[in-house]
């Protein structure tokens, strides 16, 4: 799985004029899956995000977690991150999960999220999506669980 997280004061999807998810102060969460990643891989991953010190504590420094702050995640499926740009000029994408299994992890992601205690909005797997963001500090980060 790969995830690109941003740190966040707010983050909404919109999808044909809906709001499918938000969240406040928190982290927004574009996920990517690969063929070759489990419900594992997605609890792993999870755990590691709800965990990861991203914000500020009193003295400045990035000791608190999402969880110790009472943050939130917007979560948004998105294949685009296996894109492979290496030839040509249009990206492929066959290092991205077939969408039935990417489907039933990014769920799994989701559910294990919220096992972490953290509420979670959802962006819509498959949908043209809408992302409204108020990016803080910036802090952004990319994890990948093929990556050591």
């Amino acid at each position: 799985m790969r995830a690109v997280l941003q740190r966040v004061t707010r983050a909404t999807c919109t999808v044909e004029g809906r709001v499918t998810g938000e969240t406040g102060p928190g982290l927004l969460v574009l996920l990517g899956v690969a063929p070759e990643d489990t419900p594992e891989t997605a609890q792993v991953l999870a755990a590691k995000i709800a965990r990861l010190r991203l914000f500020a504590d009193g003295a400045g420094k990035m000791n608190l977690s999402v969880q110790d702050i009472g943050g939130g995640v917007l979560s948004v499926s998105q294949f685009t991150l296996f894109a492979d740009t290496r030839r040509g000029n249009r990206p492929g994408f066959s290092s991205a999960a077939p969408p039935e299994q990417a489907r039933a992890l990014y769920a799994e992601f989701n559910a294990a999220l919220r096992a972490c205690g953290l509420p979670v909005g959802e962006g819509v797997f498959g949908a043209h999506m809408s992302l409204d963001l108020t990016n803080d500090g910036p802090v952004t980060l990319v994890l990948d669980t093929a990556q050591p």
